[in-house]
């Protein structure tokens, strides 16, 4: 349990940086004259940062503070962002992913079988 809060706060943290140097308020600016969905951007945020990251957990966290200011901006739903993020933050979830690990050990496959079936 104490692994799973620290990777949340490793998140938070992160997430908090990110918007303390003005990167949230950036992509909100920068997004704001594109003619450019919210929802595709929140969810393409959040699936880059897994890749960079290693963590679902750290990336969805992360993406909710960089897209947040996207609500404000655009107008969008923030149930329809929250949903946006969380989906993208799985969305590459591969080997460095300790979630990953965790199905491939839990229900006892190889890392080929594991592998297969998240293609699926």
């Amino acid at each position: 349990m104490a692994m799973i809060l620290l990777v949340m706060g490793a998140g938070g943290a992160f997430k908090e940086v990110l918007v303390s140097a003005g990167i949230a308020d950036y992509i909100a600016e920068t997004t704001s004259g594109l003619n450019f969905s919210p929802l595709l951007l929140a969810w393409v945020i959040a699936a880059l940062l897994p890749i960079a990251l290693g963590s679902a957990t750290v990336a969805v966290a992360t993406a909710a503070g960089v897209a947040a200011p996207l609500v404000a901006a655009t107008g969008a739903s923030p149930e329809l962002m929250v949903l946006a993020t969380a989906c993208g933050s799985t969305a590459f979830s591969h080997v460095n992913d300790p979630g990953f690990w965790l199905f491939k050990e839990y229900v006892n496959l190889s890392v080929g079988q594991a592998l297969a079936v998240r293609r699926t």
